[in-house]
C-alpha cells in the first residue's frame, strides 16, 4: 500500500502584508521573508563573500535587523530594503574576515574598478561627508538610461560579475565591459564637476 503524501502549498504574500506582519511584531513576517527572499538575498551575500555560512549567518543577521526596525521604519520597496540590510552586514562580515586573511571576492573586483575616482580617502573625508557623495551618485545615477542605471547597480550594490549581468540582460560580456566603461568614465566626469579630486 502506498501511502498518499500530501503536498503542502506555500503561501507567499506580498510585501505590503509581510510588512505588515513585522509591524504587528508577528513572527511569521520572519518566516514569510525567508519563503520568498532567502535565496535573492543568499546570491547578494555570496556575490560579497565566499563561504556559505558566513552568508547563512548574513541572512540570519538581516532578519533580525528587519525584525528590530520595522516598526518604526516601514519601508516603500521590502526588496531593496533588505538588500541594502544584507549587503552592509556581508560588507562588514568580508572586512572583519579580510583582516584575519586575505579572501578574493566578486566585491574586491568591482570595488577595484571604481576606487580610483576616489584614492585620496582622506581628503574626500575632510571636504564632503558621505551624504554628499551618496547624493551625487545618486543624482549621477537618476540621469543614466534605465539600463545603464540596472547594469551600475548590479555591479557595484549588487557585486554581480560581468557574466551574470551579461546573462540577465541577454547581451555579451563585452557589451556590459563597454557599458561600465562609459559609466565609470561618466562618474568620473561627475564627481570632478563637483569638486572631488581624482
Amino acid at each position: 500500500m502506498k501511502k498518499e503524501q500530501k503536498k503542502q502549498s506555500v503561501i507567499v504574500l506580498d510585501d505590503e502584508e509581510i510588512i505588515g506582519l513585522y509591524w504587528h511584531r508577528d513572527e511569521h513576517a520572519i518566516t514569510q521573508t525567508d519563503i520568498k527572499y532567502k535565496s535573492y538575498l543568499f546570491t547578494v551575500a555570496k556575490n560579497v563573500l565566499n563561504d556559505q555560512r558566513d552568508c547563512e549567518e548574513c541572512i540570519s543577521d538581516t532578519y533580525l535587523c528587519a525584525w528590530n526596525s520595522i516598526p518604526p521604519s516601514r519601508p516603500r520597496i521590502l526588496k531593496a530594503f533588505l538588500t541594502t540590510i544584507v549587503r552592509r552586514i556581508a560588507i562588514n562580515r568580508y572586512y572583519s574576515n579580510n583582516k584575519k586573511s586575505n579572501v578574493p571576492s566578486n566585491m574586491t573586483s568591482a570595488l577595484s574598478e571604481i576606487e580610483s575616482f576616489l584614492d585620496n580617502g582622506s581628503l574626500v573625508e575632510q571636504d564632503y561627508d558621505s551624504k554628499r557623495l551618496g547624493s551625487i551618485i545618486s543624482n549621477y545615477l537618476h540621469d543614466l538610461n534605465e539600463r545603464q542605471r540596472y547594469i551600475f547597480m548590479s555591479r557595484y550594490y549588487g557585486v554581480n560579475t560581468v557574466d551574470k549581468i551579461a546573462s540577465d540582460l541577454g547581451l555579451s560580456r563585452s557589451s556590459i565591459n563597454k557599458e561600465l566603461v562609459v559609466i565609470r568614465n561618466g562618474l568620473r566626469k561627475k564627481l570632478e564637476s563637483e569638486g572631488y579630486i581624482v
